[in-house]
């Protein structure tokens, strides 16, 4: 492998974790939340399982053997926590192209990773989106795991999902494999009491930070465009919102808001005549590509779904209709970007490499001391690492009954833009003064090196 300087300096990082957790510890069980009483009868071995948290003391010993899997989009980080979990001193499996490599037991051992540290991507073992609910792929996953300890299932809501029937089908056949979830997307919509924010989300939101800024700052020196810029997030707005943050665009939609096409159409119409009647024929607009979901006039378009049941709103061109609409109420000159595959491989920022390579070591420890059909949460991210605090929340808690494909299915319920969250009430306060003023902010690229206030930030949504 020809490696660049920057990721040869990369390779060499040392993620920062409470060093406690190199330590003696084991969990005890705290009360949790139940999962809603109508999917009790489909996981009867799982649904009282309770919470855990990680403590100083004594825990279980031995070797223990664990399978690791991707599933779903890429998210920067990954590889840190096969690191974590490798650096635990486990024997690592790893599972070729995400489930379907369980389903089909295409696997390798994985006994250096030294390429793969702090770097973007999945490419160590591949992903994908293979959804394991049938009898014979259920089957076929508790045979391909037989001999482990444990499988971690390293992916987003769909994918914890996975996990948790996992969980139970193996545990109604007896298996002593134990699966653990970790939580992955840079959607940022796996979001909980107990998870703050899922990996990926760091990194995605300051690659588009980034972009964006070079964007708003050739529109103030040109002089001449309006930007539409789309931004990835199948349902929710967790990107958009975080970005308007980091960048102070002159607007930026929020699909939680639920407003009508007219409303949204108007709304921006509105906002050119009067920066042009300021003089300003230029500026920045943000589209969540979930809209369609919020929009009744979208979402009655017809729409491609994957294999979840999920609306493919990545290939939906929401930007270019709106465009469309505000130019037959007022005239102006556009160009329209989408920003999605740019954030979802990068070199992790360093909340990210920290973070994921915690969330290796604790799933290490959630194997070893034998639970299962549980996720990896870690609290307090915004505070320095040393207060972080580790739980294992059942995954089972975090479900509830939804229609996919015309059929009711148990999945994990996305977590949507909270608009009484701090986050939320932040941008409102704020965004009607970017609408005329330019107000950009611009981030600049990830920092690895330097000044901690740069290379060590986290996501203002946290604070």
């Amino acid at each position: 492998m020809l490696e660049s300087p920057l990721q040869k300096k990369r390779m060499e990082y040392k993620p920062k974790i409470p060093e406690w957790l190199d330590e003696d510890v084991c969990f005890e069980k705290v009360e949790g939340k139940k999962g809603p009483e109508n999917i009790k009868k489909l996981f009867p071995k799982t649904f009282e399982a309770s919470a855990y948290r990680l403590k100083k003391g004594k825990g279980k010993n031995g070797h223990v053997k664990i399978g690791v899997v991707f599933s779903g989009g890429q998210a920067a980080g990954g590889h840190n926590v096969i690191a974590g979990i490798l650096d635990s001193g486990a024997e690592v499996i790893g599972f070729l192209g995400g489930p379907s490599g369980v389903v089909e037991n295409k696997r390798k051992e994985i006994r250096d990773i030294h390429f793969y540290r702090n770097q973007g991507g999945f490419d160590l073992i591949g992903s994908g989106r293979t959804k394991i609910e049938t009898e014979e792929q259920l089957k076929a996953s508790l045979k391909a795991c037989n001999g482990l300890d444990g499988i971690v299932i390293i992916g987003g809501d769909d994918s914890n999902t996975n996990a948790a029937i996992m969980a139970e089908y193996f545990l109604q056949h007896g298996s002593k494999t134990r699966v653990i979830g970790v939580p992955k997307t840079i959607d940022g919509d796996l979001k909980s009491e107990d998870i703050e924010i899922s990996f990926g989300f760091d990194s995605a939101c300051k690659t588009y930070s980034e972009l964006i800024g070079n964007i708003a700052r050739d529109a103030l020196s040109a002089k001449k465009y309006y930007h539409f810029i789309k931004l990835m997030g199948r349902s929710a707005s967790h990107i958009t919102l975080e970005c308007a943050l980091q960048t102070q665009p002159n607007l930026a939609l929020i699909s939680e808001e639920r407003r009508s096409l007219k409303e949204i159409v108007l709304q921006i119409a509105n906002l050119i005549k009067r920066r042009e009647e300021a003089g300003k024929k230029y500026g920045i607009v943000l589209i969540p590509e979930g809209l369609i979901e919020f929009v009744p006039e979208l979402n009655e378009l017809p729409v491609e779904r994957d294999p979840h049941g999920n609306i493919e709103v990545s290939k939906i061109q929401t930007e270019k209709l709106i465009i469309d609409l505000v130019q037959k109420e007022v005239k102006f000159n556009v160009q329209d970007h989408f920003f999605g595959y740019e954030g979802r491989a990068c070199m992790p920022t360093n909340f990210d490499a920290n973070y994921c390579y915690a969330l290796g070591k604790l799933a290490y420890l959630a194997v070893r001391e034998e639970l299962t059909g549980v996720i990896c949460s870690i609290q307090h991210l915004a505070q320095p690492q040393e207060k972080w605090t580790f739980k294992m929340v059942p995954i089972v808690q975090m479900m509830h009954l939804e229609s996919r494909l015309g059929k009711e299915k148990p999945v994990i319920k996305k977590a949507l833009v909270d608009i009484k969250g701090k986050a939320y009430v932040k941008f409102s306060a704020l965004r009607k003064s970017w609408e005329l003023e330019d107000a950009y902010r611009y981030p600049g690229p990830i920092q690895f090196f330097g000044d901690p206030e740069l290379t060590d930030s986290v996501p203002l949504s946290l604070k």
